[in-house]
């Protein structure tokens, strides 16, 4: 068999479909690229194919990463699928509401870092600077959404694309509501993340955001339970009236700081930043959860504390 006819034949190969998970690190050169592939019997005669990769003038341009490629693919397949960069990719879903922290602990297994180095990075205020967010730091603006990021990636690259969904949720129409409102993005995100933690019902955001509006305008307390919780650092069942003294010192705690929150206190979703946009037009200034995690909203103190004794709430609602 001819030269030519031997370069035509394993270009086109003959796969079978199973397929082989395989590493091409950083800065490989097309030498270790075609025993790595060989080794995996996805092409046969890896030192034909280094000359193949030399004629297509793609020695330069094979990307690194982890590949799922089939046996016997042959030549072609295989080095399209390195220049074109199609690594394995894993999927990551943020929920809404999560934490940075809670945030940190899905990166981390992509990134190949530790959970708090992951964390310290996303609350470095410079990264959230140099993405162009509100600040003080990533707090809020890591949309939830399901990502796919290949192994290993910079926690900043996947910091970037969660920013940029956020971004791309500001659209005019809600850029033009933020400006009617008279309130910063970074006010109207850190209520919305406040909403997100306190609403269990899509369609009761716009109610609490109207509590929380009509408490902002009367320069009342915020008395957001999720506050404490996060200055906290701790999630708790049944928060206590010592746990709000614990923390009391904390910017983040809406029962003895008047007004917002520094920032965010998580990831707020879409809806829950149409409602901080549009809070319904209700007189409430208190709500507390029933059983089944619907409020019930009141306009006074005397209304409240019968519908506390009605779901028969404990201390945890004192709104």
């Amino acid at each position: 068999m001819g030269f030519l006819a031997v370069l035509t034949l394993a270009a086109c190969g003959s796969p079978d479909g199973a397929l082989e998970r395989l590493t091409i690190p950083p800065g490989a050169t097309v030498a270790t690229v075609a025993d790595t592939l060989a080794a995996h019997g996805v092409v046969g005669w890896p030192s034909l194919f280094k000359v193949y990769v030399r004629l297509k003038g793609a020695a330069g341009d094979i990307k690194a990463g982890t590949y799922d490629l089939p046996r016997g693919a042959g030549w072609s397949q295989a080095l399209e699928a390195l220049v074109a960069g199609r690594v394995v990719t894993i999927a990551l879903t943020i929920p809404e509401g999560f934490t940075v922290r809670q945030i940190a602990q899905r990166l981390a297994p992509i990134a190949g870092l530790a959970e708090d180095t992951v964390a310290r990075r996303l609350l470095d205020p410079s990264l959230a600077d140099s993405l162009g967010t509100p600040g003080p730091n990533l707090e809020g603006y890591l949309f939830p959404e399901t990502y796919r990021f290949a192994q290993d990636v910079p926690v900043r690259t996947m910091a970037a694309e969660l920013v940029a969904r956020y971004q791309a949720v500001w659209t005019p129409e809600r850029r033009a509501a933020l400006d009617a409102i008279g309130m910063s993005e970074r006010e109207i995100t850190t209520l919305a993340s406040i909403i997100q933690a306190e609403a269990r019902w899509e369609d009761e955001m716009p109610l609490i955001s109207a509590v929380f509006h009509n408490r902002l305008r009367r320069r009342m307390r915020l008395q957001a339970d999720p506050t404490v919780q996060y200055a906290l650092e701790s999630h708790q069942s049944r928060l206590l009236y010592s746990h709000i003294d614990s923390v009391a010192d904390s910017p983040y705690n809406t029962y003895t700081h008047a007004g917002l929150p520094p920032g965010p206190i998580g990831s707020p979703g879409a809806a829950a930043i149409d409602a901080a946009l549009h809070p319904a037009p209700v007189p409430y200034l208190y709500f507390v959860a029933r059983e089944d995690g619907h409020h019930e909203f009141s306009s006074s103190l005397r209304e409240h504390n019968r519908a506390i004794q009605r779901v028969r709430q404990g201390p945890g609602s004192r709104r």
